[in-house]
């Protein structure tokens, strides 16, 4: 059984009024809801950690945990200064279990689906076996547009080919030591990266790929809030 951890501690307000967008809601229902729900569905997830703004704990736990009946969410941990040390702060609340996978996902991706995360533990374990080099999985999408190489003054350098680039999201999945370690040494070394893969991949080990479509989206701004919500809609009206 796997661990999930689902970051949830961002304080932006670029949708709604004052709200964060985590908790926004989307087709009736809270974003974060909708995203914890497809991990509490999973009967490869045994418990959930969610990381939260200073302050929040109250509100999350009626909200959005009791509300919901997400009775696998085991705790709720205050968020730190970014979302690395977010995701540290619930590494160090989950007990030790070595071998075991861990699951990294952004709380405002309400679309990924069960089956996917279902997936990404199944690719982990499966390539270990296979490659015991490999220590991390991440889903992705191929990049569908050119990508352009730029200098510092805004010049073109060289085309990038579209085959050798993927566009990353979560949830990601890693064994629970090498994650652990990869953040220690993180923050030892003063580095932050773009996610946690980035962390592994510092380390020496290799990342396998689990390729997706794109509708896997972040919800960063009132468009993909609307997008999210024609999703929600065709999806209900199958």
């Amino acid at each position: 059984m796997s661990s999930a951890i689902i970051t949830a501690a961002g304080r932006s307000t670029r949708l709604k009024g004052n709200i964060s967008k985590q908790f926004v809601n989307i087709y009736g229902k809270p974003v974060l809801a909708r995203t914890i729900e497809a991990f509490q569905s999973s009967q490869k997830i045994k418990d959930i950690y969610v990381t939260v703004p200073g302050g929040y704990l109250k509100f999350c736990r009626e909200k959005i945990i009791k509300r919901y009946s997400l009775s696998k969410v085991k705790k709720l941990v205050v968020g730190g200064s970014n979302r690395q040390e977010s995701v540290y702060n619930a590494l160090k609340e989950i007990p030790p279990s070595p071998g075991s996978v861990i699951l990294i996902h952004d709380g405002v991706r309400p679309l990924i689906t069960t089956p996917e995360i279902d997936s990404i533990i199944d690719v982990l374990t499966q390539e270990n076996k296979r490659d015991s080099n490999i220590k991390g999985a991440i889903i992705a999408a191929p990049a569908n547009e050119t990508i352009k190489k730029v200098k510092n003054n805004g010049i073109v350098e060289k085309t990038i080919p579209r085959d050798k680039v993927w566009y990353a999201q979560t949830p990601q999945a890693f064994f629970y030591e090498v994650i652990l370690d990869a953040h220690k040494k993180a923050m030892e070394d003063d580095f932050v990266g773009t996610d946690d893969a980035s962390l592994v991949e510092r380390m020496g080990w290799k990342i396998k790929i689990f390729k997706v479509g794109h509708e896997n989206i972040k919800i960063t701004t009132p468009v993909d809030l609307f997008l999210a919500e024609l999703m929600i809609i065709k999806d209900n009206a199958k």
